[in-house]
């Protein structure tokens, strides 16, 4: 992870910190748990249980970093500052792939809460780079696996 910013919405900081607490609280404990009962097996070099507890300690414990360092960095977005003649971190954009004539909606969020299923996409992928301080009747480009798409900025909003 980089020494750089990282810009959250309030929902994504607030998501990131109840995953941090439960990790902390809730997890260690269960796998606290899950490996006592494995070591009772004995035997620990071929007890499956025990390396795959170990296993998912080692994951747990890199992620708890990960989000710590993140937090430390954390640079929430001020929406009610925002400008909406302009796409930010935070905007909510509505676009027309001009192909097709078909509207798209994206949140454009910080890479940790990036999730296209819940159409939020990241200011760093290849779309959020090209809509970042564009206007409303904008045309954007973006290179794809199937070929360049092009979308005309619609609306921006905040949420």
């Amino acid at each position: 992870m980089s020494n750089e910013e990282v810009f959250l919405t309030k929902e994504g900081l607030a998501k990131l910190e109840e995953e941090l607490k439960e990790l902390k609280t809730v997890k260690r404990k269960e796998l606290a748990a899950r490996l006592k009962l494995a070591i009772s097996y004995g035997d620990l070099k071929e007890n499956s249980e025990y390396h795959s507890a170990k296993d998912d300690q080692s994951f747990m414990e890199t992620r708890i970093l990960i989000l710590e360092k993140m937090l430390t960095k954390a640079r929430v977005v001020d929406e009610s500052s925002m400008d909406t003649t302009k796409v930010s971190v935070g905007s909510i954009v509505i676009l027309n792939d001009v192909e097709y004539s078909e509207k798209i909606e994206y949140r454009i969020v910080g890479p940790a809460e990036a999730d296209v299923l819940d159409n939020k996409i990241s200011y760093e992928s290849p779309l959020g780079k090209e809509l970042l301080n564009k206007k409303v009747g904008s045309i954007v480009s973006v290179n794809a696996p199937m070929g360049i798409i092009k979308y005309e900025l619609l609306e921006i909003k905040l949420l």
